[in-house]
Order: structure tokens, then sequence, then C-alpha cells
């Protein structure tokens, strides 16, 4: 699909699922905005209103359906995918809490009329709820970049620096643009490497055939079959200069934990809460 090829290109490796579940969900909101507006035309009919007015009202209610899909692309924990149970409660107690925050700062309203600093608030609670690992990322990065032409000897070192054992590892790669060749092109994978085997042979068998000379990674044509020769297309092997393997990504040990980076903004959703509560009960006395 065309959103996996374009994130991988751009770093964002994404789950097909994710994917899928995004298509779906604009593909509901056509129901109610223009120019296709199904629901808006029979709103319209019966309310005896203008469809394109009726569509553009209908998109305003239903604005967070829009802002969903993203949150499946960038937040795949809302999915469930590769979480444990504690994690999954905790992930629908902010997500429930995120929806409310947006909902009530674009309706500018939650127990009484929002002002406008609390919309704001409210507009960077939900950001917070729905994508922890922005903040996260800003305390401690996610990944650790190794240099490519190291690959080799990472993956055969046992130590505490070493790659040994079966590995999900992302890497980048450069080279020439196979219908631009003095474009260069950068490109994002993901490498499922098997423990068992040696270094040159884990690689391999993931689709990636390196040639290390003179302190570079070079990357030889995948034929077709192998892992990666679809994400590789785009490449011309075959030009002056070479495409080669620029960094290997690993993951950040010991990272904060996503769910700490929701506490101070549920905080601040309460704060907000009970100081409308308080101005709705002082509005009614």
């Amino acid at each position: 699909p065309v959103i996996v090829m374009v994130g991988a290109q751009n770093g964002l490796i994404v789950p097909l699922v994710a994917v899928h579940l995004f298509v779906f969900y604009f593909g509901i909101l056509a129901d109610d905005t223009p120019p296709v507006g199904l629901a808006a035309f029979a709103a319209a009919a019966i309310s005896r209103g203008d469809p394109i007015r009726t569509g553009i009202q209908g998109f305003s209610y239903d604005i967070r359906t829009a802002v969903l899909p993203f949150m499946f692309i960038f937040n795949t924990d809302i999915l469930l995918i590769d979480v444990t149970f504690l994690d999954g409660v905790i992930v629908f107690i902010a997500s429930v809490a995120g929806m409310l925050a947006f909902c009530s700062a674009v309706q500018h309203y939650m127990f009484v009329r929002n002002r406008i600093w609390e919309s704001l608030l409210l507009l960077v609670i939900a950001f917070s709820m729905f994508r922890p690992d922005f903040w996260q990322d800003r305390v401690s990065p996610p990944y650790i970049e190794i240099p490519g032409h190291e690959v080799l000897s990472r993956l055969g070192d046992d130590g505490p620096n070493g790659l040994a054992g079966d590995q999900r590892l992302r890497v980048q790669l450069s080279g020439p643009d196979f219908d631009d060749a003095d474009r260069i092109l950068q490109r994002n994978a993901i490498l499922e490497l098997d423990g068992a085997l040696t270094a040159d042979m884990r690689l391999e068998q993931a689709g990636l055939m390196l040639d290390i000379s003179d302190g570079i990674a070079l990357v030889g044509e995948p034929f077709p079959g192998m892992p990666l020769f679809q994400e590789l297309g785009d490449f011309d092997f075959y030009a002056d200069r070479p495409v080669t393997l620029d960094y290997l990504f690993v993951e950040t040990p010991d990272r904060p934990a996503r769910a700490f980076f929701y506490l101070p903004f549920l905080a601040v959703l309460l704060v907000i809460g009970i100081i409308q509560h308080r101005r709705k009960r002082q509005s009614a006395g």
C-alpha cells in the first residue's frame, strides 16, 4: 500500500492493520463530508437545508473521527499491538481522556464554556494522550545510531554492545534513484534476523547483501523474491555512486515508560475539570 511505502521512505514503519483502519475510518467520514456526503444529503433532504452546509456542519461535529486515524499510524498502542494487559488498560484510560479533552476543546465546552487558555490546554492534553512518545523522545531518543560498516562486527558480538541472537533492526540505506542517477534517495527498512545463523547469512536471509570496503557498507542488488526486493527497487545499483547501508537503529535500552508521560497531562485535565465544575456551581448559585 502507498501509505506503508511512503511511511517507510520517511522512517515511519507502519503496521498493515493500522493502515487498513486508517483507510477504513476515512471511508466512514465520506458519509458526512462533501463532496460525497451521502448522510449529509439525506439529512439535508429531511431538514430542507443545503447539503454542502449540512455536510460541513456535520464534519465540524465529527472532526474527532478525522483525527483518530492518524493516531492509529503514530501510536499503534491504541490498536493493542504487542502490549501487555496492564499496558492495554493504561492505553484505554489515556485514549478516553484524550478523546474527552479533544471533544471539549473543539466544542469549547466541558462543564461550562471554555476559556481560550482551557481550549488550548485541552488540545495539548489530547495530543499528549495520543502521542506520549513525542515527549518520551525528547527525554530519551528512541534509537541508537550505529554506522553501517559496523553491522557485521555488531551482529557477531555477544557482548553488551553486540547484536547477537534474534534481532529486529531498523536500517537506513541511501543510493542513486533508478530514474535519475543524480538524485540520492534514502530508504528505511526493517530486518528480521535469525540469531542461529552467522552474521553474513543473517543479513542475506533478511534480503541484504553487504560488502564492507574502506569503512563503507556497500549494498548489493537483491534478487527477485528476496525480502527487500520491492523496498530497494527504487535504487540504481549500477550507477557510479553505490547503494550503501548508512545506519542501523537499535532501540535505546531502559527508556522511561510511556505511561509516565500520561500522568502530568491527566493531572492538568483533572485540574481543568475541577475549575470548570466550580465555575458551573458558582453560576448556578
